[in-house]
């Protein structure tokens, strides 16, 4: 089983992300998700520096994926996807349907990303047929489900799992964070920038409820596989897909390493993986159950 680093999710200053990811060629990963996967007005990286970004992390060892908005809502937006798929070295994972049909169109093989939402053999299998050899589950899809997806393929692409980090749970034409400030989006003054993790939702009881990260909406616990690491195998799972956090991040990564190849115990590689987590620890919806509970909780 192979282990992939999501692209960051949040608006982080250039030089963080540069650091970030010269940290990342050091990590013991196998592929890592680059680019702006969520809001259309983020320019701290263009996408010159997510390709040299990418030369440095293939030559240190990683497969390396360019990631592509879920939302197209410009024809900027679309100029960008253009030139994306049309890179010349680096494979695309599509999280639109636009994205489907360039990387199609160009007879390119292409990630089919989470936001697709594929939740059946057929569209999965359609999907296939136009190019995808990996696919990436619906965050909130239960063990149970893929199993029996995987089950009623001959032949699936590589299914890969969102095993850790903030569910990215939805995506709107509205900026949330920007509305927090009372700023419109084409103004929001990159208000994201202040969030490295989100920003935190609560109920008017104080409850963590949901994070804020401009158009897109997390949940407020950080979603956390690692108790299921070893059963994960047996449903067809071949990659897991770790999120970018602000913080420790690299004892995520070896944690989940660890794991994997059955190196530590659960207790020592949960203690690493939650250390200064920004939430509680969440795997509800793997278990078919509410997606905030936890399986390990007293």
């Amino acid at each position: 089983m192979k282990l992939a680093l999501g692209p960051i999710l949040y608006y982080w200053p250039r030089d963080r992300v540069l650091d970030f990811y010269a940290q990342v060629a050091q990590w013991p990963l196998d592929i890592v998700y680059l680019g702006e996967a969520v809001c259309g007005r983020r320019h701290e990286l263009r996408l010159p520096d997510w390709l040299d970004i990418a030369e440095r992390l293939q030559q240190a060892g990683k497969e390396v994926v360019l990631a592509s908005q879920p939302l197209i809502e410009s024809e900027s937006d679309l100029k960008l996807l253009r030139r994306l798929v049309g890179n010349g070295r680096f494979s695309v994972e599509a999280n639109d349907m636009a994205a489907v049909r360039l990387l199609h169109a160009a007879q390119l093989p292409f990630v089919a990303g989470a936001t697709l939402n594929v939740y059946n053999p057929a569209l999965l299998g359609w999907l296939q047929q136009l190019g995808a050899r990996r696919w990436v589950a619906p965050v909130e899809m239960a063990q149970a489900d893929l199993t029996d997806l995987l089950s009623q393929m001959q032949s699936p692409p590589q299914t890969e799992l969102f095993a850790y980090g903030r569910l990215p749970l939805a995506y709107s034409a509205r900026c949330f964070t920007a509305r927090r400030d009372n700023l419109p989006k084409d103004d929001c003054q990159f208000r994201c920038l202040e969030h490295a993790d989100g920003l935190p939702l609560a109920t008017r009881e104080g409850r963590p409820f949901l994070t804020l990260n401009g158009i897109q909406t997390q949940s407020a616990g950080v979603y956390n596989l690692l108790p299921h690491v070893q059963p994960l195998r047996a449903s067809g799972v071949d990659i897991l897909r770790l999120s970018p956090r602000s913080a420790h991040m690299e004892e995520v990564v070896r944690a989940f390493r660890d794991r994997l190849e059955a190196a530590a115990p659960l207790a020592d590689a949960l203690a690493r993986a939650e250390r200064a987590q920004p939430g509680a620890s969440c795997d509800g919806y793997w278990r078919g159950r509410p997606g905030m509970e936890w399986s390990l909780s007293s």
